[in-house]
């Protein structure tokens, strides 16, 4: 079956308002369609919710502050901190209410070790990323906490099923190619060799399985990190997809003859006013490409659909109605890998 989910980033500032809202939008699916809801992550709530202080909260007796450019490592845990994991436990909590006695597949999202590292700071430096030996320290932290994060989500649910931790790496390209500027902005930050990239990436998805998860990396639309992902052993990755591009499609054909999962990240649905989301035109954005590259049809089924990775729409209702759309995308893809 076709399996829809979505980022993590969600509108909004109440969490059980919001988790309720993705339970109600992927629980019950059509048939040939399959949910996989995920835990809410609300960045209008300000520094902790968003993605670097979510995952700085993860890290693991690595403390983080934010400071005059953002998130950077700190000698000691303090507000900042302690603030970015109260506003995780208050999701999780909703989600334990929410999602309460739900026994399917979920999953959960959190920066990569590379993004992670381009977008924190040394606690007197700059950023984690000009320096190996704080991104290794920043990668075990995180390996370590993720292993962590997941004994949490399954006491809240103890009937949960499989559990997929989404890294999302959408620096990954930039962070290869050498183009990240440094604190002063006079220079760049010299490119990560692929070796290294597969390297930094190995510990975490390591541990993430070694604790009974499953793992996809989304690397945005950069088709340049998709190797790096599949050599690191990831059981999924997830690229946005737009116009036809050969280069792009082939990686991600490569990809999927591995064996890897795909998660594709379509664009949002424009809306005519006789005859709403154009789901059709949204579906082909994947399964003409699919078919050009020589994919066979039925492997559609193996595809999950998710949004691109930005966060969805803002106010509640709009953020539903991405999802119902999607879940109708779903429908449309499901179909054609039957046919």
């Amino acid at each position: 079956m076709t399996t829809v989910s979505g980022p993590g980033p969600f509108p909004g500032t109440e969490p059980l308002a919001a988790q309720q809202a993705v339970m109600d939008q992927l629980v019950d699916v059509p048939y040939g369609v399959d949910g996989l809801p995920f835990l809410v992550q609300l960045p209008q709530r300000g520094a902790g919710s968003d993605p670097v202080g979510r995952t700085a909260s993860l890290l693991d007796e690595l403390a983080a502050e934010v400071g005059p450019h953002g998130w950077k490592l700190a000698d000691r845990p303090g507000a900042d901190l302690r603030g970015a994991a109260a506003t995780l436990r208050d999701d999780l909590t909703a989600l334990g209410v929410a999602a309460h006695g739900y026994t399917g597949r979920l999953t959960v999202g959190a920066l990569g070790p590379w993004s992670l590292a381009a977008q924190l700071y040394l606690a007197r430096g700059d950023r984690v990323l000009t320096d190996a030996g704080a991104v290794r320290d920043v990668a075990a932290s995180l390996a370590s906490g993720l292993a962590q994060h997941l004994a949490d989500l399954r006491a809240q649910l103890p009937g949960l099923g499989d559990v997929v931790v989404q890294l999302d790496e959408p620096l990954l390209g930039q962070v290869a190619a050498g183009v990240l500027p440094t604190f002063s902005g006079y220079s760049r930050i010299p490119a990560v060799a692929g070796p290294e990239l597969v390297e930094g990436l190995q510990p975490v998805l390591d541990a993430v399985h070694a604790a009974g998860g499953s793992t996809t990396v989304h690397v945005g639309p950069a088709w340049v990190g998709v190797a790096p992902v599949v050599l690191a052993g990831a059981g999924g990755v997830g690229l946005d997809v737009g116009a036809w591009d050969e280069r792009t499609w082939e990686t991600v054909a490569r990809a999927v003859e591995r064996g890897v999962s795909f998660w594709a990240g379509l664009p949002r649905a424009r809306v005519s006013q006789c005859a709403g989301p154009e789901v059709g035109t949204v579906a082909d954005a994947l399964t003409v490409p699919w078919k050009r590259v020589g994919l066979p049809v039925a492997r559609l089924r193996d595809v999950v659909l998710t949004t691109p990775a930005t966060p969805l729409p803002p106010g509640d209702q709009a953020a539903r109605d991405a999802l119902g759309t999607l879940v109708r995308v779903a429908e449309v893809v499901a179909e054609r890998a039957d046919g």
